[in-house]
């Protein structure tokens, strides 16, 4: 299969509504499309992701359901969950721990270099403290220490729990992104859905309380009706501010 460029790809990937049932896709591509996913940029490298490749069609019924039998869902071959886990932040901090200590070694503290050092108490003290909250309280102590700081210089101010669910569903997203243009580049179509009842996939899923579905993607080939006409844009003028 001859793979588009990522300018084709680009230009290619539509919001498709509507999947042809009778052009089945390959499974194996679309895991492969959401590895390459796992290459997007994440926030400190957290990875607080999930993906849930939907190819049963007992559970795939369900998700329909849930996703209100929009026909994106429903004619979708496939589906892929997006899952951001930022309850898992002192795991992942952990791996790119462990990572640093593989790529460095475990040298004593007078033998690491600058580099090694600032890597490792970013995770070790750096991230822990910047994901760590206790009801929301602690956040707000961080948020105010680092508005009084931010008075003198220019300073990170995303601490409380809710700008760190901001943070973790942006790098989500940003993965969701990379695997449509890789369904594009494929020739594969996708429609990235919201509209969905979050709480009943996440029971289906079996997911656990602190995961959030960030969106659900149908997956398959377009019939020329499930693309809405030509795109439309704000004109560019309007968006772009060159400084």
């Amino acid at each position: 299969m001859t793979q588009k460029t990522v300018s084709d790809a680009i230009q290619y990937r539509r919001a498709v509504r509507t999947f042809d049932p009778c052009k089945p896709i390959d499974t194996t591509i679309v895991r492969t499309c959401i590895e390459q996913a796992t290459l997007a940029p994440s926030s400190s490298n957290m990875q607080l992701w999930a993906f849930y490749h939907i190819v049963n069609q007992e559970v795939k019924a369900k998700i329909v359901s849930y996703c209100f039998d929009q026909s994106a869902a429903k004619t979708a071959n496939e589906m892929v969950v997006v899952v951001v886990r930022k309850d898992l932040w002192r795991k992942r901090i952990q791996s790119n721990l462990n990572y640093l200590k593989k790529v460095y070694g475990d040298k004593p503290l007078s033998e690491q270099s600058g580099r090694e050092k600032f890597a490792k108490a970013y995770y070790s003290k750096l991230m822990p403290f910047t994901y760590f909250d206790f009801l929301g309280i602690f956040g707000w102590i961080k948020y105010l220490l680092f508005f009084i700081i931010g008075l003198f210089r220019p300073v990170y101010r995303e601490v409380r729990h809710k700008d760190m669910r901001v943070v973790a569903h942006k790098s989500a997203g940003l993965a969701a992104q990379t695997f449509m243009l890789g369904m594009a580049a494929y020739g594969y179509d996708t429609c990235p859905m919201e509209g969905s009842d979050t709480l009943r996939i996440k029971r289906l899923l079996k997911l656990p309380y602190g995961a959030e579905i960030n969106m659900v993607i149908g997956c398959g080939i377009r019939k020329p009706e499930g693309v809405y006409g030509e795109r439309f844009r704000i004109p560019f003028d309007e968006v772009y501010k060159k400084w």
